[in-house]
């Protein structure tokens, strides 16, 4: 890989220092939802429903002094939908922030604190917290036409501490990893990331052994996608720096595998037990499970109907992803051995409109981003962030 393909600035201080060690996701297990789909070999499965999400209530306040914890928050009663939302205001329980612009990335912060998210089309990273507030902490300049923007999110692993935040980006020239650090300009660490007419969006994540993982579009080319030279079309796995990161297949290069078009997703299960990636300019639509070193290969799912496959999280016995077309959630069981268990479930089919970002939380607790200004029918609270709990309630009914 040319050398100058990668924009490299030393490290400063103690901060620039931990940058070296890089966040191990641990996904948070417990989330169970529901719906219905194909494999893509079109075999019958062993199916049976899972049970459907419930929206996350507030945090109770804590009273000094007081011998017991607080109560558990309660969810809304099935069947029972909360009022509509007055301009910004939205008395739903499970919406955290409201009237954001549309949500191109999202990633939770540790001890259950609360999310930073990234506005897609403004290149505005907020935190958001549950009664306060979204607090805008850094603005990146950015060019979301061609379905850039920013559209990846990711935490340091020592981020209590140093607050440092990396971001995938379009600019007008290329698309690129940047590091963001408290009060300081915005440090690219990956560019000359192929642009082009459409294929630019982009997702970012940490695996299991503290290294960055970089999903990219294809910039509207296949050729791109195919050239062993370029970084289009790609998953790449870098260090803090940019750099291709240790262990990594050929340890002169940042590819680890190819064959992208316009990713919307990239997650690891905990442990590192597996690594997926979702591609919506895809025909059919796919998820991939990443084996690095290997081309994208086969799908390990597909949607014929292009729901809109965008993010995804995961854990060793879950997937989710967020279908943005089709308003809704996506859920499956990966094997042990490879496939799927279970039928897969589609929920949430028209409650917040269409689901763009995703991330787990602290106690499996799952955070969601909506894209209603970009193309949906729009609520006045839109667009927002929505943290739901799983349910103890029933599964709900197939398509």
């Amino acid at each position: 890989m040319a050398a100058s393909l990668f924009h490299h600035r030393s490290p400063h201080g103690a901060a620039r220092h931990r940058t070296r060690r890089l966040l191990s996701v641990v996904l948070a297990t417990g989330i169970f939802v529901t719906g219905c789909a194909q494999f893509p070999d079109g075999r019958p499965r062993d199916w049976h429903a899972q049970p459907s999400l419930e929206p996350q209530a507030g945090p109770q306040p804590h009273i000094e002094g007081q011998d017991s914890p607080p109560p558990p928050p309660r969810s809304q009663a099935p069947g029972e939908p909360p009022p509509p939302p007055q301009g910004c205001k939205d008395p739903d329980p499970a919406v955290v922030a409201t009237c954001l612009e549309p949500v191109g990335a999202l990633v939770a912060l540790p001890q259950g604190t609360g999310a930073l998210v990234g506005e897609r089309t403004t290149g505005r990273i907020l935190r958001v917290q549950e009664g306060q507030q979204p607090v805008e902490i850094a603005r990146i300049p950015v060019d979301p036409a061609g379905g850039g923007g920013l559209t990846g999110l990711a935490l340091s692993p020592s981020y209590a501490e140093d607050q440092l935040i990396y971001a995938y980006l379009s600019t007008s020239t290329d698309n690129r990893v940047v590091r963001v650090a408290p009060e300081d300009p915005p440090e690219p660490i990956l560019t000359g990331i192929p642009r082009g007419p459409r294929g630019n969006s982009g997702a970012i994540t940490a695996d299991d052994r503290g290294a960055l993982l970089v999903a990219t579009g294809n910039a509207g080319s296949s050729e791109e996608a195919a050239d062993a030279t370029s970084l289009a079309g790609k998953v790449l796995r870098i260090n803090a720096f940019g750099e291709p990161a240790a262990g990594n297949p050929d340890p002169g290069s940042p590819i680890v595998s190819s064959g992208l078009t316009d990713p919307g997703g990239l997650c690891v299960a905990g442990g590192g037990a597996a690594h997926w990636v979702t591609d919506r300019g895809s025909d059919p639509q796919t998820l991939h499970r990443v084996q690095l070193g290997e081309p994208l290969g086969t799908p390990a799912w597909t949607w014929r109907n292009r729901p809109g496959a965008s993010d995804c999280v995961a854990t060793p016995g879950l997937v989710v992803v967020t279908l943005t077309d089709a308003s809704a959630l996506y859920t499956m069981h990966p094997a042990p051995q490879g496939g799927f268990t279970g039928e897969p479930q589609k929920v949430m089919v028209d409650t917040y409109g269409r689901f763009s970002a995703a991330a787990l939380g602290s106690k499996g607790l799952l955070w969601l981003g909506t894209a209603n200004r970009d193309g949906g029918e729009a609520v006045s609270s839109d667009d927002r962030v929505i943290r739901i709990k799983p349910p103890a309630g029933s599964a709900a009914g197939k398509d």
